[in-house]
């Protein structure tokens, strides 16, 4: 569909290509007949292929790394000719953005990922840290007219002709931000949050089951697996897993815990994986987990690279100098890993 649009829409005056396309793809969404989830697509390259970068837990104003990481990001990005980028949540630390003017926008986003090669869509979520400020703010369609790559949904659910992706909104799920008393969170249009649980859940599970992709990718902020030092989230592990068990969910995909991990699992051929570390890591700060499980960790920064195509995925974890630490690869006729 962007293809065939592309020679009309370079004709229009005064407005970038990439920016047009973009407020093409948020405003006129496909319909579903079953799921309510709101779906976009994106298309694979002209052989089929997918390339994109997965980071998360970057927002710092280009402090901690952040830029290098960026800067690495780049090279990688260019080098795979990625298609776009992953945001696990946590985008502007400490506390989210204060409202869709905050400077902090352009500080940690716009001018800190710079490359040629990084200015395609970013598709995010949102984290805790960004509901502790106004998390409705990054849902504002004002920020794509300050930079055209920025998309963030609550929830939401990709597609390409090989994979889809269902970003889930998963800070209403944990009972602590209920609670806690020296935060206070942005819970406007959650509540009441049962409500808004049970139709999420609902939603992604219809979206799931009519789904015939070939690999079925789930994102969120939070860890359903993790040894970092947050761990394994109960309230995800309760209500989200199961979902994804029953309908042959491919790949979780994580950031809330600052590190790089890859967990495989018992039970299902999900892999569990963690994309956090894109500016402050933890280094030293983690949990004991079952060897049997636990393929790789890292307590540094970096981030993730994917390529996909109808028959194979593979995974890279880059370091903050672009480095690979681990690398995963599986067939989906096979279900194998190397």
């Amino acid at each position: 569909m962007a293809t065939s649009l592309a020679g009309n829409l370079k004709r229009v005056v005064g407005m970038p290509l990439v920016a047009v396309l973009f407020s093409f793809i948020f405003f006129f969404t496909i319909p579903s007949c079953v799921s309510q989830l709101t779906r976009l697509e994106h298309q694979v390259k002209d052989d089929g292929s997918l390339s994109l970068l997965v980071v998360g837990d970057w927002g710092r104003r280009g402090h901690f790394n952040q830029t290098i990481v960026a800067s690495q990001m780049g090279r990688i990005g260019k080098e795979l000719d990625i298609d776009f980028v992953i945001s696990t949540g946590d985008n502007f630390y400490d506390d989210g953005l204060k409202g869709p003017h905050d400077p902090a926008f352009e500080e940690s986003f716009t001018e800190v990922y710079t490359a040629n090669s990084l200015q395609k869509p970013w598709y995010t979520v949102l984290g805790n840290h960004d509901y502790r400020g106004d998390a409705v703010a990054q849902l504002d369609p004002f920020l794509r007219k300050v930079d055209s790559r920025w998309l963030c949904l609550r929830s939401f659910m990709l597609d390409t002709e090989i994979a889809t992706f269902f970003f889930v909104d998963t800070t209403p799920f944990v009972d602590k931000y209920y609670t806690e008393k020296s935060h206070t969170y942005d819970w406007r249009d959650v509540s009441p949050r049962r409500a808004y649980l049970a139709n999420l859940l609902k939603d992604l599970e219809n979206a799931l089951r009519e789904s015939s992709s070939r690999w079925k990718i789930v994102v969120g902020h939070h860890a359903i697996r993790s040894a970092g030092t947050h761990g394994d989230t109960e309230e995800l592990i309760q209500h989200l897993l199961p979902i994804l068990k029953a309908n042959d969910v491919d790949l979780y995909v994580n950031g809330h815990d600052h590190c790089l991990e890859h967990i495989s699992s018992h039970d299902s051929p999900i892999q569990y994986l963690t994309s956090g570390a894109g500016s402050k890591a933890w280094r030293g700060d983690t949990k004991k987990y079952d060897e049997r499980v636990m393929k790789f960790f890292y307590d540094g920064q970096g981030f993730m690279s994917m390529q996909l195509t109808s028959t194979n995925v593979e995974v890279l974890f880059h370091d903050v100098l672009g480095e690979v630490l681990h690398r995963w690869k599986v067939s989906k006729d096979l279900h194998s890993s190397i």
